[in-house]
């Protein structure tokens, strides 16, 4: 094997994996949809009516799959000579989209890259398609065996695509100045996910008459939820919303709102603690 085999060859499965990237985080873009306009504000949808920028965003995202696809299993010339022209079409457009508003993100990981288009975006696509011309030219196509050389070059690649990523910035940063637990999002639905795999569910499960809540607030770090149970009772669940191994805690509260069975929720009074909007 040459050496711009090898290259290539380290080449392509870099390539597979970042359009993969791409069009699964524009089809996660589309379907949260934060706030209105979001699609608007990425990429060159806001070169174009608001109403086509999610079919935009799910076209673009749906040829990156597929081109992706087609380098892995397609020993075609077209299979292997389609992401050149991709991606050569990408950096026109994002050089375009610099000049022309550079207010706006390139959109190439869905709302991760709403950074303003610069160079490095700029750059990162002309190192893909370089990638792509090197494996269309030594048609290199599926899997390559690794060796210890296709492996040094796929680390070259890789640390090539990540100098010029803005998103890397992005994500340093949110470590580095993560907000406190008090103020961090948790959706209602993660929290019940972790309270259904924990030991106090499965203690209190056999009481309950019915899997759903009939209340749920949150506090600070915590998120109550109450069930209904037996015996004219409801069971109350504490589930603390940091850490890997949430601490979840339960009580059981009789009709007339007294603890009638002991787990512990922290001393605190449920219902006379302030709730405090994350």
């Amino acid at each position: 094997m040459t050496v711009l085999s090898t290259i290539a060859a380290a080449a392509l499965p870099i390539l597979v994996v970042t359009l993969a990237l791409g069009g699964v985080a524009k089809l996660a873009t589309v379907e949260r949809q934060a706030s209105p306009g979001t699609l608007t504000r990425l990429g060159p949808a806001v070169l174009m009516p608001e109403r086509f920028a999610k079919p935009a965003m799910i076209a673009c995202a749906l040829v990156e799959l597929v081109l992706a696809a087609g380098l892995l299993v397609v020993d075609h010339p077209a299979a292997r000579w389609l992401p050149v022209v991709f991606f050569a079409v990408a950096t026109y457009v994002l050089w375009d989209l610099r000049r022309r508003r550079p207010d706006v993100g390139c959109g190439c990981f869905g709302d991760v890259s709403d950074t303003p288009v610069g160079l490095r975006s700029i750059g990162r696509t002309v190192a893909l398609t370089a990638m792509a011309v090197l494996i269309g030219l030594e048609e290199i196509t599926g899997l390559p065996q690794v060796t210890a050389e296709t492996a040094l070059w796929a680390g070259g690649w890789v640390a090539l695509l990540l100098a010029c990523s803005p998103e890397i910035d992005q994500v340093v940063s949110r470590l580095r100045h993560r907000a406190p637990c008090e103020q961090r999002p948790m959706p209602p639905a993660r929290a019940l996910s972790r309270l259904r795999a924990s030991a106090a569910w499965h203690a209190h499960a056999g009481s309950l008459l019915t899997d759903e809540p009939s209340d749920m607030w949150r506090e600070l770090c915590w998120r109550f939820f109450v069930f209904p149970a037996r015996g004219d009772a409801e069971v109350v669940f504490a589930v603390r919303l940091d850490g890997r191994r949430p601490n979840v805690r339960a009580v059981v509260v009789g009709a007339d709102g007294q603890v009638t069975t002991a787990g512990d929720l922290g001393g605190a009074s449920l219902r006379e603690s302030t709730p405090v909007s994350a």
